[in-house]
C-alpha cells in the first residue's frame, strides 16, 4: 500500500506542477515576475510557485489522510521550507537584498537541524551549510534546465539515503519533490518557458540540504561532510567558481554577471541542451558516490575523488573568459559589420558638385600675397 501511494503521489505531483506552471505563467508575466535570459527573452518565474504548491499539497494530503504520515520532524521541515519559499517570492517581486535572504534562511534552518544527533557545534555548522546550499541552489537557476535537473538528481539520492535510515516520511517528501521538479522541467527545458526564481530554488535547495543533514545525523562527522559535499557538488562548484572569478576580477560579489557554470560551458561551444545534460551527468556522478558511501557500498575514501575534483573543475573553468576586455563590444560590432553581405553594405555617399553651382570662393587667408596683387 505504501509503495502504491508513493507512485500515486509522485504522479500527482508531476502532473499538478506541470499544470500549475502553465496556468501561473500569464499572471506572472502581467505582474512582472520575470527573469531576463540572454538579455532579450523574458522568462516568467511561475515554476517556483508551482513546485512549492504541488509539493506541499501532495505531501500534506498524504499526511492528513494517514496514507503516508510525514512525522513531526518532517512536518516542521516542510513548514520551514514553505517559509523560505515565501521569502524567495518576496525577493522575486521586490528584489529583496541578499542579507535578508541569508538571515531568513538561517533562522529556518535553525528549526530543522537535529541538534540531539549532531551536537550543538556541529548543529551550528549544519545551519550555515544548509543556508549556503539553499543560496547556491538559487544561483543555479541562471540557465534553462540546470536547477531543475540538478534538483531531481539530488532529490533521488538524498531520498535513497533517507530510505536507508528508515525515514519513510522524509523519503516520501523527497520523492514528491523530485516528481514536482520533473513536472517543472517540462516547461523549463531549453528554451525555457518558466523558471524557478528565488521562491522555488530556495525551497528546493533548503529541503534537499536539510534532508541530507537529517539523514546523515548520528554518523561519523568527517565522512558525513564528504557525503554532503558529494550530494551537492554542482552547487559547490558553481558558488566557488563565481566567488573566485568575481574576487580576482575586482567585481561586486552580489551583482549578477554571466560568469556561472553554464555560462562558461556555453563559452566553450556547448549548446543549451548540451550544457544541461553535461551538468546533469556530473551531478549524477557526485550524488551516486555520496549515496553509495552512505549505504556502505563504497569506502569513505571514495568521496575524496569528488572533493578533489571540485577545485580542479573550478580552476579549469575559471580560465574561461567571460567578462571580456574594455572595448571588446565595439570590436565585435565592427567584425559583425564586416561579415555582412555585400548587398547590405552601402558605400559611403560622396558629395557630387553640380556644374551649375558657382565655385566656392577662396578666403583671403587661403590666397597668397602675389596672387592678391595680380588680381588687383
Amino acid at each position: 500500500m505504501f509503495v502504491l501511494y508513493g507512485i500515486a503521489a509522485a504522479t500527482t505531483a508531476l502532473l499538478l506542477t506541470a499544470v500549475l506552471a502553465a496556468l501561473l505563467r500569464a499572471p506572472a508575466l502581467r505582474l512582472g515576475l520575470v527573469d531576463r535570459r540572454q538579455r532579450q527573452r523574458r522568462v516568467p518565474l511561475s515554476g517556483g510557485a508551482a513546485v512549492v504548491l504541488a509539493t506541499c499539497l501532495v505531501a500534506g494530503a498524504g499526511d492528513w489522510t494517514g496514507f503516508a504520515p510525514l512525522g513531526e520532524g518532517v512536518g516542521v521541515l516542510l513548514a520551514a521550507g514553505g517559509g523560505v519559499a515565501a521569502l524567495g517570492l518576496v525577493a522575486d517581486a521586490w528584489r529583496l537584498k541578499t542579507r535578508f535572504l541569508v538571515v531568513g534562511t538561517a533562522v529556518a534552518a535553525a528549526f530543522v537541524v537535529p541538534y540531539g544527533d549532531t551536537g550543538v557545534v556541529a548543529g551550528v555548522v549544519a545551519v550555515g551549510w544548509v543556508t549556503c546550499v539553499a543560496l547556491a541552489f538559487r544561483a543555479l537557476d541562471h540557465a534553462d534546465g540546470v536547477a531543475g535537473t540538478v534538483g531531481v538528481v539530488t532529490a533521488f539520492g538524498v531520498g535513497a539515503c533517507a530510505a536507508a535510515e528508515v525515514m519513510d516520511g522524509l523519503a516520501v517528501l523527497l520523492s514528491v519533490l523530485a516528481a514536482a521538479l520533473t513536472g517543472f522541467l517540462m516547461h523549463n527545458w531549453p528554451p525555457a518557458r518558466v523558471a524557478l526564481g528565488g521562491c522555488g530554488a530556495l525551497f528546493a535547495g533548503f529541503l534537499l540540504a536539510a534532508a541530507a543533514v537529517t539523514a546523515r545525523a548520528g554518523h561519523d562527522a568527517v565522512t558525513g561532510a564528504g557525503v554532503l559535499l558529494a550530494l551537492t557538488a554542482i552547487a559547490a562548484v558553481d558558488a566557488l567558481l563565481v566567488l573566485l572569478a568575481r574576487r580576482t576580477a575586482g567585481r561586486p560579489l552580489l551583482r549578477r554577471a554571466p560568469d556561472h557554470l553554464a555560462h562558461r560551458l556555453r563559452r566553450l561551444g556547448l549548446t543549451p541542451q548540451g550544457v544541461t545534460v553535461l551538468i546533469g551527468v556530473a551531478a549524477f556522478a557526485g550524488v551516486l558516490v555520496g549515496t553509495l558511501v552512505h549505504l556502505g557500498w563504497l569506502s569513505a575514501q571514495a568521496v575524496l575523488w569528488v572533493a578533489g575534483g571540485v577545485p580542479v573543475v573550478v580552476l579549469g573553468l575559471w580560465r574561461v573568459p567571460v567578462y571580456g576586455r574594455p572595448g571588446e563590444g565595439a570590436v565585435r560590432a565592427r567584425a559583425r559589420s564586416r561579415r555582412q553581405p555585400v548587398s547590405s553594405v552601402q558605400p559611403p555617399r560622396r558629395s557630387v558638385e553640380s556644374p551649375l553651382r558657382a565655385p566656392r570662393r577662396l578666403s583671403s587667408s587661403q590666397v597668397s600675397g602675389p596672387l592678391r596683387v595680380r588680381n588687383g
